[in-house]
């Protein structure tokens, strides 16, 4: 099994990164590891596994992040998703929503380091592909570092190689999941000393990262990094990972070009019933800080939803931009 490079990833968004924001993910950067939107094993193992599950296969490297809290149902779902061909497995302890919470999985699993550590167990003896924890620095009242490195310590025993680290802790009451985004304060210095103490584990570092410049900073400390709502609102920003971060060639030269290697995907997933706006939404970021941008997003912010909304709505929206 080809072992995956995760110096650059695109993060796990919720309502966002879904397989039609990946596909043109891809289009953008053929190196980047690119993740699912959080899929829950409840919805898995009791909903409809082929549409949460679904994907197109250009979208590898492609993996799939489970939340979930119970060691033989995220098992079970492991199995599912490498059946499907995931390229990997990531588990959520880093989700701070309430209803998450009443789950009983996502951040508020950092104070059951153990329960983690058996989760990551039974899925790796499930499956042969890998499986990766994503976490937060700490939640609440937890001690920064040494509570952090407890952690680490114990799930890393249980297997786990990779942790993908946003450098933020989770507030579990009080802060809704936007302001745990933007008031804890970002402490990459910890993500740092983490790589420092387990040099042989994968680091990753997620959290408030916006330029490649950033990435390039961070990866002179760790492994990899994650980046998450800038990669949504200026996906043009992928468009240069592969050239700076991996030394190979752009996929495409223009944003324009970029469209318009994404209109015959359009037009398929038109004939398959999707309707436009599930697809033209993930694109209204291409041509952010370009002449005739806002024109181009109002077009299809006031148009896809109609019956008729097609391909050519995406032409007449490029022919705004000068």
């Amino acid at each position: 099994m080809k072992k995956l490079n995760r110096k650059f990833t695109v993060a796990p968004m919720l309502d966002w990164t879904d397989r039609h924001c990946r596909f043109f993910h891809r289009l953008l950067t053929k190196e980047a590891i690119l993740y699912t939107e959080m899929v829950t094993t409840g919805a898995i193992l009791y909903g409809d596994p082929a549409r949460q599950l679904r994907f197109n296969s250009q979208e590898h490297p492609v993996a799939l992040q489970l939340g979930g809290s119970e060691p033989q149902e995220l098992a079970q779902c492991a199995r599912i998703a490498q059946d499907y061909g995931y390229d990997e497995i990531n588990l959520n302890v880093g989700c701070p929503s309430e209803r998450v919470q009443k789950g009983a999985f996502g951040a508020c699993l950092m104070a059951e380091p153990q329960l983690i550590a058996e989760c990551v167990n039974a899925m790796q003896a499930a499956v042969a592909i890998p499986i990766t924890v994503k976490n937060r620095i700490g939640i609440d009242d937890q001690e920064d570092y040494a509570d952090l490195h407890h952690f680490i310590d114990t799930v890393s025993q249980a297997g786990c190689q990779t942790f993908i680290i946003h450098a933020r802790k989770a507030w579990l009451k009080g802060l809704s999941p936007k302001e745990n985004r933007e008031i804890p304060p970002l402490r990459y210095d910890l993500v740092y000393q983490i790589k420092q103490a387990f040099p042989m584990l994968e680091i990753i570092i997620n959290g408030g990262i916006t330029t490649l410049e950033q990435c390039q900073q961070h990866l002179q400390h760790v492994d990899g990094v994650m980046v998450g709502r800038e990669a949504y609102h200026n996906p043009w920003l992928l468009a240069q990972v592969d050239p700076l971060l991996y030394g190979t060639p752009a996929p495409l030269e223009s944003r324009q070009a970029a469209l318009l290697a994404m209109l015959p995907y359009v037009q398929a997933q038109l004939d398959a019933g999707v309707p436009l706006g599930h697809i033209s939404r993930h694109l209204l970021g291409l041509f952010q800080g370009m002449p005739g941008a806002r024109a181009f997003r109002r077009l299809i912010s006031e148009n896809a939803h109609k019956p008729d909304a097609g391909v050519k709505l995406l032409r007449d929206a490029l022919a705004k931009i000068t």
